[in-house]
């Protein structure tokens, strides 16, 4: 049965990968696309085919399938450019026994800070000043996933999204007063993931479509969210040069994605784990204009059986400056 999910799998994201570049750069609710955990992006974000914890939801929601807590949970931010600040939460909540699966819900949220608002007047400034406003972008997410074999494991999520971008004053009433139009939008968006271990010692092959939603509008325009179809591998490198041997693994993965807003790109990423608790991490995004190589490290450890986690990641992101990601994680 498995083969038949693999099946359908691929083909679905075959069809809708000729329409991706129909529309480059003419998505919205972008939010949605920055990558918020800070494991993933020391990886360049190359996590597809990753087994993880909860934060898989936002990447391949089939990761979270052999989840190795009962419980665990993920909190951080990332301080984005032009001092824009994104807020993101996973947690996964495994059955017991995995009887019946793995299940898990998120959160992001970011902060625009405050920005002025003009329309445009008949005076001797050109402009009427309306005052500030503060634009709003979330979503709350829910997904789920299980491993239907020893191999193969399924997963999807389901995401209530909202932006909000203020009042626009594109009007006037018979007094020149200005007329208040809302600007905000409301969707669901699903994503769907599938994971394979191919039986050659750690190699995994997985593939996930996120995004795939309605098309929405603003007043008149309508715009599509960045659909994502990302396909990866990655394997522990040290299975193949020490066969047997209980070493520090070395984890390699690489990720092809083709998104609908911009071209196809290539990330790659390397994590290497000391001791189960220090870990060193280094990425390269090909074909990106403003991004390339990524850093990043991670702290862990257990007290009295509760397992305590720090990220952080570092990104040159061009004429933009720097990223900076940090977060925490709890599991038992």
């Amino acid at each position: 049965m498995k083969k038949y999910f693999v099946f359908l799998f691929l083909a679905f994201a075959v069809l809708l990968a000729p329409a991706q570049n129909n529309k480059l750069a003419q998505t919205g609710l972008k939010f949605l696309n920055v990558a918020t955990d800070p494991r993933a992006e020391g990886m360049g974000e190359a996590v597809t085919s990753v087994e993880g914890t909860s934060t898989s939801l936002f990447f391949n929601p089939a990761g979270m399938a052999r989840m190795q807590s009962t419980v665990q949970a993920d909190f951080g931010n990332t301080q984005w450019i032009a001092d824009i600040k994104h807020y993101y939460g996973s947690i996964a909540i495994a059955t017991p026994n995995d009887e019946y699966g793995v299940f898990g819900f998120t959160f992001q949220s970011v902060n625009y800070g405050e920005m002025f608002r003009t329309v445009r007047a008949d005076n001797a400034d050109g402009y009427m000043d309306m005052g500030t406003f503060t634009p709003i972008a979330f979503s709350l997410g829910a997904g789920y996933a299980r491993a239907l074999s020893d191999r193969f494991s399924i997963g999807a999520r389901i995401a209530y999204n909202i932006q909000d971008l203020g009042e626009g004053f594109n009007q006037v009433d018979i007094n020149n007063n200005p007329i208040a139009s809302a600007n905000r939008v409301e969707v669901f968006s699903f994503d769907f993931g599938m994971f394979y271990k191919t039986g050659l010692k750690s190699l995994n092959f997985a593939a996930s479509v996120k995004n795939f939603s309605k098309e929405v509008t603003y007043q008149r325009e309508g715009f599509q969210l960045p659909l994502m179809f990302r396909i990866g591998l990655s394997a522990n490198v040290m299975d193949f040069l020490f066969d047997g041997k209980d070493v520090d693994p070395l984890l390699i993965s690489v990720d092809a994605i083709n998104a609908r807003d911009y071209p196809e790109t290539v990330n790659a990423g390397v994590e290497y784990v000391f001791m189960k608790t220090l870990s060193l991490r280094a990425g390269y995004m090909f074909g990106y204009d403003e991004q390339n190589y990524t850093a990043g490290i991670g702290l862990q450890s257990t007290f009295e059986g509760v397992g305590i986690g720090l990220d952080y990641a570092y990104t040159p992101f061009g004429v933009f400056g720097n990223v900076n990601r940090f977060s925490i994680q709890m599991f038992f």
